[in-house]
């Protein structure tokens, strides 16, 4: 393990941003599904449940695309599919119930009169960013960005030919449990346990994932190595959580603190420590 560790100021200096910008005017495969669904959705005369419900049955795989029209999210479609139908399989469902499928969107969701007015509309670039201020993009861009850290930190982990586990909880002092992104061996013999916490946007989460590292810090072994990698320009919108994280690393409650631009060192520290503990 590093015997200086670096200053507050030296770790925000190696910060970085996770995800690139996108272009938001460039189409992706997602995107031509849902204007190939769109436009048949357009092209449907006469538009009832009966026709609707047809609709389904053919175009089973692109159920969610009647979410959006009444404002339904992929996830919440699944919520209340699950609710409804107790299920989230909706290429089934519209598969061997498409009349039930589409009478609940149109009791529930009031799909057929919002379908034929959103036919008949015309949208302005007003309408276009107002669509696109939703969280929905948001939110898949902040679980990317954390998967990266996450990982690229589980590759390092199987490129050293150690035993891990990911997403999980490892137990400490006195049988006390703490969240972890990664472990080694495992959750009952944890000898090194790792957070990764990579964010390019902010919110309470973050704040979440310091007190999951403060947990972690709190319930350790004295023989258990804790090792935290995060990145992310969120950060820099949170100086103060953390702030708190490096304090751990500069009491020693924690053993290292690395972003993506320190992985080799990460990679040295993670190796060093299953030496240690004779894990390779």
């Amino acid at each position: 393990m590093a015997a200086d560790i670096p200053t507050f100021d030296q770790y925000i200096a190696t910060l970085g941003r996770l995800t690139a910008h996108i272009d938001v005017t460039a189409s992706t495969p997602e995107a031509e599904e849902i204007r190939d669904a769109s436009d048949s959705l357009l092209a449907l005369e006469p538009l009832n449940a009966d026709t609707l419900a047809e609709w389904a049955r053919e175009h089973s795989i692109r159920v969610p695309v009647l979410g959006l029209v009444v404002g339904l999210s992929q996830e919440r479609l699944k919520n209340v599919l699950r609710d409804r139908f107790d299920t989230t399989g909706w290429t089934t469902l519209a598969r061997t119930r498409p009349t039930d499928l589409i009478e609940w969107l149109d009791e529930d969701f009031d799909l057929i009169r919002q379908l034929d007015l959103q036919r008949s509309r015309h949208y302005g670039l007003g309408d276009i960013l107002i669509a696109r201020a939703g969280t929905r993009v948001t939110a898949t861009r902040a679980g990317a960005s954390g998967r990266k850290v996450e990982d690229e930190i589980e590759a390092i982990a199987a490129g050293l030919g150690l035993p891990y586990q990911t997403r999980t909880r490892f137990t400490g002092r006195n049988n006390q449990t703490a969240p972890c992104d990664l472990v080694v061996p495992d959750t009952g013999d944890a000898q090194i346990v790792v957070a990764a916490k990579g964010f390019d946007s902010t919110g309470s989460k973050l704040t979440d994932a310091v007190r999951e590292i403060q947990e972690m810090a709190a319930i350790r072994k004295p023989s258990q190595y804790v090792l935290a990698v995060i990145d992310g320009i969120g950060w820099k919108s949170r100086i103060a959580d953390l702030r708190r994280i490096h304090q751990l690393w500069v009491d020693r409650d924690i053993d290292g603190m690395y972003t993506l631009a320190t992985l080799d060192v990460f990679r040295d520290d993670l190796e060093e420590a299953a030496r240690l503990r004779h894990l390779m």
